[in-house]
């Protein structure tokens, strides 16, 4: 076998190798109406459900995970200690970032949209209509309240 043939299988076959060890060598598929719908983390305020549909967000790790939010549904201005990516699946969510958190500087982002922003970028985000978004990264997925009086972890 050629040198570069051999060099290439072998870099497939610890990009395989890498993929077990990240992901298993299970397999899963997660419809809508088989999703497990619980009570959001108690690091958000009240009212939204999560389903986690990939490894724990609590836990170091890659993870992938919903959030259902209710029509008007707010989190006050926080940060996150890693890169947060979502993605709207239904409803609209709005989203204004930076120091200047003026709610009439959001970007709407409706169903099918796709974001991401630095580890503690401030951010305000709320629901129109209800409204879920997926969230994936590397865990353990947490947020920080810029006013540690709107951490709901606070108020319980």
């Amino acid at each position: 076998m050629h040198k570069c043939a051999t060099l290439t299988v072998a870099l497939m076959l610890l990009a395989v190798a890498a993929h077990s060890a990240e992901h298993g060598d299970d397999a899963r598929l997660s419809t809508p109406e088989k999703l497990t719908w619980l009570e959001g983390p108690k690091s958000v305020p009240p009212g939204a459900k999560l389903a986690v549909l990939e490894g724990d967000p609590g836990k170091e790790g890659p993870f992938v995970m919903r959030l259902l939010l209710p029509d008007g549904y707010k989190i006050p201005a926080h940060t996150h200690p890693k890169v947060e990516r979502l993605t709207v699946i239904s409803g609209a969510f709005h989203i204004v970032m930076g120091d200047d958190l003026n709610p009439k500087k959001a970007t709407k982002m409706p169903a099918g949209s796709f974001g991401y922003w630095p580890a503690g970028m401030k951010h305000v985000v709320w629901a129109e209509g209800e409204t879920i978004v997926q969230l994936h990264g590397i865990g353990p997925w947490t947020i920080n309240y810029v006013n540690p009086a709107d951490d709901p972890r606070n108020k319980r």
